[in-house]
């Protein structure tokens, strides 16, 4: 596999870098920042928090896998310039309106759901779109420094958020998040590539189109059981990340800067673990090294269930924080790659947004499960069920031919779909 430095000699995907970076500094300083507004400033419970996680994921179960089809008919670039700019105007007018005091929880889901949206389009337009900027063999490479960048903003932006909101307020916080999707539109706008787009087609090709997206992944060899394993990951991580500041802030009674702080740990962890996962994958397989980092979460979690209360609990939710962003960093990149190099490029849209969308779609179930299920029993009963569905995720994908995956097989895979 080809280094990172080769992957930046390529002008724009250096440039998606750029804006990639900018805009994750923004969305993990806000994802601390308005779990906090919400907990301190509109006093929102467990199922309140779960509604506006569903209220932002909402969009990806109603639109996701249409908008994987219409996606393959326009050009990329455009989409996330377009949506950018709407996630700038969507957080910027949150920011607006609790610095005036006129939030309400509704009015919060109602922003959210038109961020999540936009978001939809951006990274449904963005997982196709990449692989138009690098040769297929660099897409390992290009994908760990996007997640490298990734992880570093989410070492810096929760500690960013805890500051942020103990001296100017949640709002203020939320405004530099809009400043970033600002930033990146305007940087995404300057990339230059040929972009072909396919003739326009009716409603029932459309449907078609949908139909044969959702028949690739769910009938291919590697990627059926590998999506159904991410698909249970991600219903059962939302349901722990839902009450985990929520849990941090008032059971173990840790204040804005400390959840920062060990929130930070997951960055910083997921920097140096996509750093190595190139070699590590080369050398043992990149469904090996997947499959281990399936159940690094489980177990990153079981210490945080364990934390207790004051300093001690701290320390606890460190370490859990440090191997969940290790087994990020891991697991990130080569599931985008092998999915984007096993895919032909006309359904690469659709692929991701099929799979994306019922990822992301489980949330809107998850998150309401997962607050009530902790305002009822309790939050330290909520995380051991999301571990409980976590461990089931690691089995399915460990006994699956996914463990057996490696890039050097993609085009035979490809070829043979």
């Amino acid at each position: 596999m080809s280094s990172g430095r080769g992957v930046i000699s390529y002008p724009p995907f250096a440039r998606l870098w750029l804006s990639d970076t900018v805009k994750w500094l923004g969305i993990f300083t806000s994802g601390l920042a308005l779990q906090l507004l919400l907990i301190q400033t509109l006093d929102a419970d467990q199922v309140d928090l779960g509604i506006v996680r569903s209220a932002q994921q909402l969009p990806m179960l109603l639109f996701g896998l249409v908008v994987g089809v219409l996606i393959e008919r326009v050009r990329r670039r455009p989409v996330l310039v377009a949506a950018d700019a709407t996630c700038a105007l969507a957080l910027g007018a949150i920011g607006v309106l609790g610095v005036l005091d006129l939030l309400t929880i509704p009015l919060v889901a109602a922003l959210m759901f038109v961020l999540g949206a936009a978001s939809m389009c951006s990274i449904t337009a963005h997982q196709s779109f990449l692989p138009r900027l690098v040769p297929t063999r660099l897409l390992p490479s290009a994908n760990a420094r996007i997640e490298q960048s990734m992880t570093a903003a989410e070492s810096v932006g929760p500690l960013l958020a805890g500051v942020l909101v103990r001296v100017v307020t949640a709002p203020v916080a939320l405004l530099v998040n809009a400043a970033t999707y600002a930033v990146s539109a305007v940087l995404v706008s300057t990339i230059r590539v040929t972009e072909d787009v396919p003739p326009p087609a009716g409603r029932r090709r459309i449907w078609r189109d949908l139909r044969e997206g959702a028949r690739y992944v769910y009938t291919h060899r590697v990627l059926a059981p590998y999506a159904v394993a991410l698909h249970v990951w991600f219903f059962f991580n939302s349901a722990i990340l839902t009450v985990l500041v929520f849990y941090a802030t008032v059971d173990l009674g840790l204040g804005p800067v400390q959840v920062g702080l060990a929130l930070a740990c997951a960055g910083v962890a997921g920097v140096v673990a996509a750093g190595i996962t190139p070699f590590l994958a080369e050398r043992f397989g990149l469904g090996v090294i997947a499959c281990l980092a399936d159940w690094l979460t489980p177990l990153a979690f079981v210490l945080v269930a364990l934390a207790p209360v004051g300093e001690a609990g701290l320390v606890l939710l460190v370490v859990g924080q440090l191997l969940y962003g290790t087994a990020s960093g891991l697991k990130g990149p080569l599931d985008l790659s092998y999915r984007n190099a096993v895919t032909p490029d006309r359904l690469r849209a659709r692929m991701n947004a099929t799979i994306r969308s019922l990822n992301w779609g489980t949330i809107v179930v998850a998150a309401p499960l997962s607050g009530w299920l902790a305002a009822s029993y309790g939050n330290r009963t909520a995380i051991w069920a999301g571990i409980a569905g976590l461990t089931l995720a690691a089995v399915v994908l460990t006994v699956s031919p996914y463990r057996q995956a490696r890039m050097s097989d993609a085009e035979d895979d490809r070829s043979d779909a």
